[in-house]
């Protein structure tokens, strides 16, 4: 797509060049939705996934964030560079169009995208208005169902569709507020998803990252706290970072876990299920034990 392109892989390594085992993810082709800067998951993504070999599609949402999303997909040697909004009607079928008309299929999609109106997230749910929750649901919900039926056809071989949820889906997170709901219905959506595509080998995916600097997660209230919050509970005492998730979602794509699908993957650095086992519940922010 680029004149002067290189494909590197701009994010931090856990192993030696010399010594990881080839190209796991050459010939498989992909569709990346939500990166927004060299900060976002979806770039954690696209970086990881093309440094094991995958041809990378990307999208940017508008002539704005254009500027930003094009040098990375340049950095990373992408296939293809779109516009989408999917607000907009027949956009989500443009950027599906193309992909076909290009490469005629698709092995995985990955789903990065939410979003809510600043008044509505920062608010009770109680107050959340009706726009406000609909929109937060045809962005971060019903995008990833679309993108699953364009999808479809394309993978003829089978493939992965892979969304990006949080915790606050399964459990209260203080200030999550109505994106906790909104993350809970495309969790149950992964797994109906799973369920209808299963038959023609496309598997579907929830991954969970912990907190994550990112533009996206900016807008919600008190952040720093979440931050600090995710630390502290972390056995590590740390965050995970992008290419971590990265490095995940190329295992889910990759043969590997052709055993798998309707799962919500936790990515976060924090034992939340051990937790649970001891018989700790988080709950409001903070651990209380079960009775």
């Amino acid at each position: 797509m680029f004149e002067k392109s290189q494909s590197t892989d701009p994010l931090p390594k856990v192993w030696d060049e010399n010594t990881r085992i080839g190209d796991m993810l050459r010939g498989k082709r992909g569709l990346i939705v939500g990166v927004a800067n060299a900060d976002s998951i979806a770039f954690g993504c696209a970086a990881k996934l093309r440094a094991f070999g995958a041809d990378i599609a990307m999208t940017y949402l508008n002539e704005k964030s254009r500027q930003y999303v094009e040098p990375l997909a340049q950095q990373i040697d992408c296939a293809l560079l779109m516009p989408l909004d999917v607000t907009l009607p027949g956009q989500t079928k443009a950027v599906f169009d193309q992909i076909s008309e290009k490469w005629g299929q698709l092995d995985f999609v990955i789903h990065s995208i939410a979003f809510a109106p600043r008044a509505d997230l920062h608010g009770r749910i109680v107050d959340c208005s009706q726009e406000g929750f609909l929109q937060a649901m045809q962005v971060s919900v019903h995008s990833f169902i679309e993108m699953a039926r364009c999808a479809e056809p394309l993978m003829k071989d089978g493939g992965a569709l892979i969304t990006m949820s949080y915790h606050g889906a399964d459990k209260v997170v203080n200030n999550y507020n109505i994106m906790g709901p909104v993350k809970s219905a495309l969790q149950a959506s992964v797994r109906y998803l799973a369920n209808e595509l299963g038959p023609k080998n496309i598997r579907v995916f929830a991954v969970s990252p912990g907190p994550l600097k990112t533009r996206a997660a900016s807008g919600i209230g008190h952040f720093d706290e979440l931050i600090d919050m995710a630390v502290a509970r972390s056995p590590g005492q740390r965050l995970v970072d992008i290419s971590e998730v990265g490095r995940v979602v190329a295992f889910l794509v990759g043969g590997a876990a052709s055993g798998m699908t309707g799962d919500v993957i936790y990515v976060d650095a924090i034992a939340y299920r051990r937790l649970r086992k001891l018989g700790i519940q988080f709950t409001l922010g903070h651990r209380r034990p079960q009775k």
